[in-house]
């Protein structure tokens, strides 16, 4: 039987994250990548930030001499990774976009193999001596007997005088620099692994809050243990076994003179010549412990406090009923279809057409708020220069107009005998527009053909048929004096 269980809990372990994502067919790629990407530096990344930066490494390792490649995007790798349980992915209130992390398992998956690469001594001093300390602690702390402990504080007097007159007379002993680098090491290992303990009490936090809400939902009776001491006040979440833990550990971190002592305590440590001997990461980690750990604690915190007051919403806004509803209305469906589970054959056509909704289904993110601003209509008055005839427009003008082609390069032919060259406005000064706007259309019409146009607009003006005048801006073009047989 023993065998047996084992079996069927490492077949369950099997199927985990971080069973899954070390015995992935690229699992030192990916190992690799979520590592550089999401646990050396930032733990936490935006969606945009995330694809750019992963995009890069994978476009490095394709054009290394790996033997592997990464064929995939960036964006499809993220959705296999989150489809896995490698990563998570939330919206945080008032983000424009969703943030991505490790999940707990691949933090763990990743700390396990990057010990294999530098494995520990089976025991060392620095260990066994930690184990004896928290046990002789541990032992004074439960002792029940004023005898025995007396006895034990006078024991740690005599210790404490003795060592005290021995310094006296300039004899200090210390350790030497490998038992303290072998130690400091310890502690390095010890408290990483502590500020690693805060992802698993945010999801012991929202693992409490799933279970509140669906003990409320499920409740079937009038008022449920829950109910009651939500509406008497109580924080369920902080008064639950975790939430208990958190605040008291959150209590002393927040210890004035425990961080003091802290604080204190780390200083002296990296001023000390073994610490020069520790790697700059290992350095970088000890100066910064204290940060790391108020700001993963007081994420743990914001999280608390967010499910708290989430889950006091949900029961005094009688939302939970409208949720109770539902359930029950499911479990009668379900209990339905089991009873006619036998009698109707799943390919029999029911009589009952399913009207589906219309409405686009979107992400929030994608939506957009409108803003009245943007309706308003500028009522200022802006003095605009006269229309233009683009060339553009040309071929559909002469299409629908019948234009004296003939008398234009008559005109033109005639004037290029006196000038070298002659713009549309020149023309026009010699020779009146007969057809007015047609007569323009017209010479813009041959222009395309024969002439040289510039970049440039000059303004002209011609005498409708009216008798007024008209102006508009045209492009520049010319008529050169070497091209005046094409109008023959």
């Amino acid at each position: 039987m023993k065998l047996q269980a084992r079996i069927a809990t490492y077949r369950r372990l099997r199927d985990e994250p971080l069973w899954r994502l070390l015995a992935a067919d690229h699992a030192p790629e990916i190992i690799g990548l979520l590592q550089t990407v999401l646990m050396d530096g930032e733990r936490t990344l935006s969606a945009s930030i995330l694809f750019e930066r992963l995009q890069h490494h994978l476009d490095a390792i394709n054009a290394s001499d790996l033997p592997r490649e990464l064929p995939r995007t960036a964006q499809a790798y993220v959705a296999d990774w989150l489809a896995k349980g490698f990563l998570e992915r939330r919206l945080p209130e008032g983000a424009s976009e969703e943030e991505y992390e490790l999940s707990a398992q691949t933090a763990q998956a990743i700390r396990f193999v990057s010990t294999l690469d530098a494995p520990r001594s089976a025991a060392t001093e620095s260990r066994l001596a930690l184990v004896i300390q928290q046990l002789v602690r541990l032992a004074e702390q439960t002792e029940t007997d004023p005898t025995a402990r007396l006895q034990a504080l006078y024991a740690e007097r005599d210790r404490l005088d003795a060592e005290i007159a021995r310094v006296g007379t300039g004899k200090v002993a210390t350790l030497d620099g490998k038992r303290a680098l072998e130690r400091a090491r310890e502690v390095i290992q010890l408290a990483d692994e502590l500020a690693e303990d805060f992802r698993r009490v945010r999801d012991d936090f929202e693992r409490l809050n799933r279970d509140f809400r669906e003990r409320i939902i499920d409740d079937e009776g009038e008022r449920g243990d829950v109910l009651d001491r939500l509406f008497e006040g109580v924080d369920v979440i902080a008064e639950s076994e975790a939430g208990r833990s958190f605040n008291a550990f959150w209590n002393l971190l927040n210890d004035v003179e425990q961080s003091a002592q802290l604080d204190a305590a780390l200083e002296s440590v990296l001023a000390r010549n073994f610490a020069k001997k520790l790697q700059r990461h290992e350095r970088q980690f000890l100066r910064g412990f204290t940060g790391v750990m108020l700001e993963r604690g007081g994420h743990v915190h914001d999280v608390l406090q967010h499910f708290a007051r989430s889950l006091r919403g949900f029961v005094q806004s009688r939302g939970y009923l409208e949720q109770r509803r539902l359930n029950q209305l499911l479990k009668q469906a379900q209990a339905e279809a089991l009873q006619l589970r036998d009698a109707v054959n799943v390919r029999q056509r029911t009589p009952y057409t399913l009207q589906l909704t219309t409405s686009r289904l979107r992400s929030l993110s994608q939506w957009r708020l409108h803003d009245p601003r943007n309706a308003q209509v500028d009522g200022s008055i802006v003095r605009s220069e006269g229309a233009a005839i683009s060339l553009d427009s040309v071929s559909e003008l002469v299409a629908q107009s019948e234009i004296d082609f003939r008398s234009l390069r008559r005109d033109l032919h005639d004037l290029l005998a006196e000038y070298d060259q002659l713009s549309i406005s020149q023309v026009l000064n010699q020779r009146p527009a007969e057809q007015g706007l047609g007569s323009v259309v017209g010479y813009l019409s041959l222009a395309t053909r024969h002439g040289v146009i510039g970049k440039e607009q000059e303004a002209i003006s011609w005498k409708g048929g009216d008798g007024q005048w008209r102006h508009a801006r045209i492009p520049l073009v010319w008529f050169l004096k070497e091209k005046r047989h094409e109008f023959a």
